[in-house]
């Protein structure tokens, strides 16, 4: 798909269509806040974060019952696991889902990401709105701006020596390198709380990511043997980044890019770029919500349980429209990733192939 200047597209009656696109997405906010799902659920959130800590404490009774032995490498994989379901919590505090009061939902954000899995909130608050507000924009996106991996042909051809070498074969090592995205998240908050930039609560951003990041390594080495602790750490930092990563892939990797920002209408330009993983009540807590990408992006700040049957709504109002709207399994989200970065990658396929074009052209 290449750039081009288009005229505003218009309707029979002579309407242009952004403003008819507002009205559409002004329709389906009230559908949804009639509905009533844009009401918190703090009691859900208690108790999945009292289900997460009794769930954390339990791995560290069992790791202190079993000693030095290499089963702690089970445990750690599972701390891995809880880390993630934690950031998701996070994730969510951040949108401001969990609680009414917008100070509230900053200072448990801040303490799940920067106290509890090691990354700063402040850097994932820039990064995340970023990137809502420029779902798959190319110079807007920093999700699809990576040092290793090339999501567009132009980035793939910055590339140079051993990042060639990966870049060509992206796609098939792409779930390989999740294994160190944990190290890649622990080193961006570093940089962020010790950067130049201007950030909320520096002091505290910086004491709360550096007790968890010398404390849990520090705990391991003491109470271990150091070949025990080190991997103990290792599988721990790589399920971990390979869980994060593996939640946030499916939802826009490999959907259609756009060259600009005001390509689209806030409503098409968030549907056509997100991708639904299927699988109900599993998939959702797997996924921390994030299986419903579709609905997160158009209401950011909706709960969790609601997703499901905001889902409802929003695919009926867009097949009303003729909006596409893409929902598949989690093997088939994985495998159009792969694809994507292959194509990429071996430069085969315009990546810039979808229905953005026409999608103008009828508003």
């Amino acid at each position: 798909m290449t750039s081009t200047t288009v005229a505003p597209p218009t309707s029979s009656s002579g309407t242009p269509a952004r403003f008819r696109a507002t009205s559409d997405y002004s329709q389906l906010l009230k559908e949804v806040r009639a509905a009533g799902l844009l009401a918190k659920r703090r009691g859900f959130y208690l108790w999945l974060l009292a289900g997460l800590t009794a769930a954390l404490t339990a791995c560290g009774v069992a790791s202190v019952l079993i000693g030095h032995s290499w089963f702690q490498l089970l445990i750690a994989g599972f701390v891995g696991i809880l880390l993630t379901q934690m950031a998701f919590v996070g994730h969510e505090a951040a949108h401001r889902q969990v609680f009414k009061s917008h100070k509230t939902n900053e200072w448990v954000g801040l303490v799940l990401a920067n106290l509890v899995v090691g990354l700063s909130f402040a850097w994932w608050n820039n990064k995340h709105n970023k990137h809502h507000a420029n779902p798959n924009t190319i110079g807007h996106d920093p999700d699809i701006e990576d040092p290793v991996v090339a999501f567009t042909p132009q980035q793939f051809a910055t590339r140079r020596g051993p990042l060639r070498w990966i870049a060509k074969r992206q796609g098939y090592l792409f779930f390989p390198l999740l294994l160190l995205e944990g190290l890649n998240l622990h080193r961006d908050a570093l940089q962020t709380v010790f950067g130049r930039n201007s950030i909320k609560r520096r002091p505290m951003e910086i004491i709360t990511l550096m007790v968890r990041l010398i404390a849990v390594p520090a705990v391991l080495f003491i109470f271990l043997p150091p070949g025990i602790a080190f991997a103990a750490w290792g599988v721990q930092l790589a399920v971990f980044g390979f869980y994060m990563g593996a939640s946030f892939a499916p939802n826009h990797k490999g959907m259609p890019l756009l060259e600009e920002r005001g390509m689209l209408d806030f409503l098409k330009r968030q549907v056509l770029t997100s991708r639904n993983v299927r699988g109900g009540w599993f998939n959702t807590s797997l996924m921390g919500g994030l299986n419903y990408q579709v609905e997160h992006h158009l209401f950011p700040n909706m709960p969790r349980p609601h997703l499901a049957e905001a889902q409802r709504i929003v695919q009926r109002f867009c097949n009303e429209r003729g909006i596409p709207y893409t929902e598949v399994s989690l093997v088939s989200s994985y495998k159009a990733v792969v694809q994507y970065l292959n194509r990429v990658g071996l430069g085969a396929r315009d990546p810039f192939e979808c229905p953005l074009q026409q999608m103008r052209k009828t508003g």
